[in-house]
């Protein structure tokens, strides 16, 4: 198992608070897959307008924090050090919970098919082991 913080993440992808949505990697294996974790705080930002009497964690973020996930997996290999993972399509996207104050999402983003600058990850986030977001990513790397 190999562990990154928040200061080991930063130093492979570009997202910075705001916007950064990955608290930890547990494990990950470059090129090929990585799981993280986004520990939930009623804190965070977009509670205060999602929505004040209800706070959910909107779904785009979740798919966003697998996509920052799958980043990882991808710009940890040697010949992508500093490059940046665009986000390329979303398909076969399924929300299935909610996530809200409290939760730690575990994201795990496996990248099933490369060729050249562009590859697909099959992105699943889950809560006490019940899938909440699911979906096929594809990025490209510039």
């Amino acid at each position: 198992m190999k562990r990154l913080g928040i200061k080991e993440i930063q130093e492979i992808i570009p997202h910075r608070h705001p916007f950064l949505l990955v608290d930890y990697i547990e494990d990950y294996e470059p090129g090929e897959y990585a799981v993280g974790y986004k520990c939930v705080s009623y804190r965070e930002e977009f509670f205060a307008g999602h929505f004040p009497q209800e706070p959910v964690m909107p779904g785009v973020l979740t798919v966003e924090a697998l996509a920052q996930t799958g980043a990882v997996a991808i710009l940890s290999q040697e010949e992508y050090r500093g490059k940046i993972a665009y986000f390329g399509g979303i398909q076969k996207c399924k929300f299935k919970g909610k996530i809200v104050p409290g939760d730690k999402v575990r994201l795990e983003t496996r990248i099933v098919k490369k060729k050249g600058p562009v590859g697909i990850g099959e992105a699943i986030a889950s809560v006490d082991g019940k899938v909440v977001v699911s979906a096929e990513l594809t990025f490209m790397i510039g």
